[in-house]
């Protein structure tokens, strides 16, 4: 059983499960469509013995099937690319594509803010955003600029592209050239305001050229400890004799010296007192 994708991601693929399935600007339809160059019934798809067949209802701008215009009784394939006026619809069999299905719902942009606010898109390879009907995410914003910017993945990396927009692309508040995105990114073009959803991707730490760098200190050898001489440190006790020792001498000098000097006067005098008395 086939399963039609919409391109833009507008909303979720479509099980082809009636016999008739029509496409047109009508309500009537199964698939409404109000874009601009499709016809009220512009074209149906028939379920026959399990093929599906195209038929284009005399639309006026056509049906195209891998670019190629056809008319009626156009038997699909998995992997068809179908285009009406600017929508175009890709023809999926899950039964053989699921593991690539799968790798394709990894990233979605979420508006949080501005147009079409709640809605998710699905991203996958490269995907324009701006006014021009001919982007995959097409917003009416004035502030837009035709086209505005890009998302594409590069294997499970998601990155915008800033396309010369004349108000530029802010990621989490920083305008941007170019930018990897993240989980939880928040990109703001104009009024409007989307949120990066997808996988826990690793990114390289950048080395910033301006920080400080610490450098271990080098571990010199410590100093050896001094060993006390102990004949170079003085005993305390015998400083202290020593000290109150050694003026002794001098004391005793000058004493022997007054008293030699009392003796030699009592002599004098007793000799003088001896010859008066004569």
């Amino acid at each position: 059983m086939l399963k039609l994708h919409f391109k833009d991601s507008r909303q979720a693929p479509i099980w082809l499960v009636e016999e008739r399935f029509t496409i047109g600007q009508d309500r009537r339809n199964q698939l409404a469509l109000d874009d601009d160059g499709i016809g009220a019934f512009h074209a149906e798809i028939r379920q026959e013995g399990g093929l599906y067949f195209i038929n284009d209802c005399d639309s006026e701008s056509g049906t195209f099937v891998n670019d190629e215009r056809i008319s009626s009784r156009y038997q699909l394939r998995s992997e068809d690319r179908v285009r009406l006026g600017e929508v175009e619809l890709l023809l999926v069999d899950p039964a053989k594509s699921k593991p690539k299905a799968e790798a394709t719902q990894r990233w979605f942009l979420q508006v949080v803010k501005g147009e079409h606010e709640g809605k998710k898109f699905h991203i996958s390879g490269s995907m324009t955003f701006g006014r021009s009907v001919k982007c995959e995410l097409c917003f009416s914003d004035a502030e837009l600029s035709r086209r505005h910017c890009e998302f594409f993945l590069k294997g499970d990396v998601l990155e915008v592209k800033d396309l010369a927009s004349a108000n530029g692309v802010l990621v989490n508040g920083e305008k941007r050239s170019a930018a990897v995105l993240q989980p939880g990114d928040q990109v703001r073009m104009g009024s409007v305001t989307l949120l990066v959803i997808g996988p826990k991707v690793e990114s390289q730490q950048v080395e910033d050229e301006d920080a400080t760098l610490f450098m271990q200190a080098v571990d010199l050898p410590k100093p050896a400890a001094k060993v006390a001489n102990p004949a170079a440190t003085p005993n305390p006790l015998r400083a202290a004799a020593q000290a109150s020792v050694a003026p002794a001498p001098v004391e005793a000098a000058g004493s022997s010296r007054v008293g030699l000097l009392l003796v030699g006067v009592l002599l004098i005098a007793a000799v003088a007192a001896a010859v008066l008395l004569v």
